[in-house]
């Protein structure tokens, strides 16, 4: 991004995270952490009985279901998840699944779990995005590891999401002439320029800049890049 001093990504993902963190820690007393949800997909009432008991034992939430219909059928609790799923059901297998859910853009780690598995069918889940592919009898610390994995990269989105969804809310509060400017801004223009670019006088700029900059939280130029970024205003 041009005259914004984002060049090296390390410093890029320094002001990533820093961004994150201010937008989260302003929603973090009305926001409180939701309890994780582990999703079990599997047609063997046995093991769905077991891996439910091990995940309780452990303080974890666990939604159990014997078909990918009971589970398109129920409501999940709003918080961190991840799907467990058998790759053979009955009805839609793991992998149709896999497929359709991702062309919805529907986002929740799934750990494939099979007791027939080959190398074609575990190339096919790991390039739809799955985590993990476990071959039954698996280990449970091979099962809980990936478990965590999930879960870890679930709550990463959603904190995205939110610190997204909470950048979205202070650019629509500029008014259309910060919105402007703010996009000159991040261009790397400067007051003066900016002024001869629309029309008006460079201390009226200054004042919409300062407005600006005050709305979407930051004084930090390059921060300002990386929201303008995210929220694909150069594109």
């Amino acid at each position: 991004m041009p005259g914004l001093g984002l060049s090296y990504p390390s410093q890029r993902c320094r002001i990533e995270t820093r961004l994150i963190c201010v937008v989260l820690n302003s929603q973090a007393e009305a926001m409180p952490d939701a309890k994780p949800t582990v999703v079990v997909i599997d047609d063997d009432p046995d093991l769905r009985g077991s891996v439910g008991r091990l995940l309780r034992s452990l303080g974890l939430d666990a939604l159990l279901f014997g078909s990918v219909s009971d589970f398109l059928a129920a409501e999940l609790p709003d918080g961190p998840a991840c799907l467990v799923l058998d790759v053979r059901l009955p009805g839609q297998s793991g992998l149709d699944f896999q497929r359709e859910f991702v062309a919805t853009s529907r986002q929740l780690p799934i750990i494939f779990i099979t007791g027939h598995g080959d190398i074609q069918m575990s190339v096919q889940a790991m390039k739809g995005g799955a985590i993990e592919f476990l071959e039954k009898p698996f280990r449970d610390q091979e099962l809980l590891d990936a478990i965590q994995l999930g879960l870890s990269r679930d709550r990463a989105r959603r904190e995205n999401d939110k610190a997204l969804g909470a950048l979205r809310e202070r650019f629509e509060a500029l008014t259309p002439r910060e919105r402007e400017i703010m996009i000159h801004v991040v261009r790397g223009r400067l007051s003066k320029q900016i002024a001869f670019d629309i029309g008006v006088s460079e201390a009226t700029v200054k004042v919409h800049r300062s407005n600006m900059m005050r709305k979407m939280k930051t004084a930090s130029l390059p921060e300002l890049g990386l929201m303008a970024d995210k929220l694909n205003l150069l594109y």
